[in-house]
């Protein structure tokens, strides 16, 4: 009886592993050139940051004459702490939020619209537009809320800052501390919001196919959320039953084998 509990239990174990193993490497297969051939091949790389509507963004218009450019830029605005009456001398950030028609309102020149603009051209528009009241303006635009959020089967579930203005699903993944034993790797959804309608794009981390996707380069406000498989669902919801289950079967199993056993002596 026992030789055969073994051989069992030891091909299950085997299998299990086995299948471990090929749900948690990631791009399986990149290591043929053909396939790194083929990726390349279709590989973009990630265009520059469009302004969209809802950013944030701190704009500073600089010049040789400081005082002529005052009036483009934001007031700075002092506060006061609130357990004294004290008010501080370092002046808060004040920042322009894209409206939902991709406009801004700014100083002298009123209500602009920047969404679908790079920084770069953002730049451009600005200081051509000052360039008529302001001799050899410099317009520096940084985003304030270009920001990913990551959900589910992660070590460390939230919100990341991108600091670079770049990011892929592959580095937003290892910020938040990879993917625990309990996500789907073949399953990775990519929830977008572009004009006003909701995208959803599916990634497989198991596939080098990853690097071809739309959505394998992120956008602000991205979230990326890892489904749980099926071991997660066991473990978290009805593990007595399933252990139950187990001990059923493997007791079933025993019994079988023990008969089948003793019919051949």
């Amino acid at each position: 009886m026992k030789p055969y509990f073994h051989i069992v239990w030891l091909t299950i174990l085997l299998f299990g592993a086995c299948t471990t193993q090929k749900t948690l490497t990631y791009f399986q297969g990149i290591d043929d050139p053909t396939v790194l051939n083929q990726i390349n091949q279709h590989f973009q790389p990630q265009g520059e940051t469009r302004i969209a509507p809802g950013d944030a963004m701190v704009i500073l218009v600089t010049a040789l004459d400081p005082q002529a450019v005052a009036p483009f830029n934001m007031p700075s605005v002092m506060y006061s702490s609130p357990t004294t009456d004290e008010v501080r001398t370092t002046p808060m950030l004040v920042h322009y939020m894209v409206d939902s028609t991709g406009c801004i309102n700014f100083p002298v020149l009123g209500k602009i619209r920047l969404a679908g603009k790079t920084k770069a051209e953002a730049t451009a528009y600005l200081e051509g537009r000052i360039a008529s009241s302001v001799k050899d303006p410099m317009v520096t635009i940084n985003f304030l809320n270009y920001t990913v959020s990551v959900l589910g089967e992660v070590n460390r579930p939230g919100r990341i800052k991108v600091e670079a203005e770049r990011m892929t699903v592959l580095e937003a993944i290892a910020q938040a501390g990879d993917l625990t034993p309990y996500g789907k790797r073949n399953t990775v959804k990519i929830v977008r919001e572009q004009d006003g309608q909701l995208q959803v794009g599916t990634l497989d981390l198991n596939s080098p196919d990853i690097f071809k996707s739309p959505f394998y380069h992120l956008r602000q406000n991205d979230l990326i959320y890892v489904e749980p498989n099926g071991v997660r669902a066991m473990n978290s919801q009805n593990i007595g039953t399933y252990l139950s289950m187990a001990t059923t079967a493997a007791t079933m199993a025993t019994v079988i084998i023990s008969v089948v056993a003793l019919t051949k002596k």
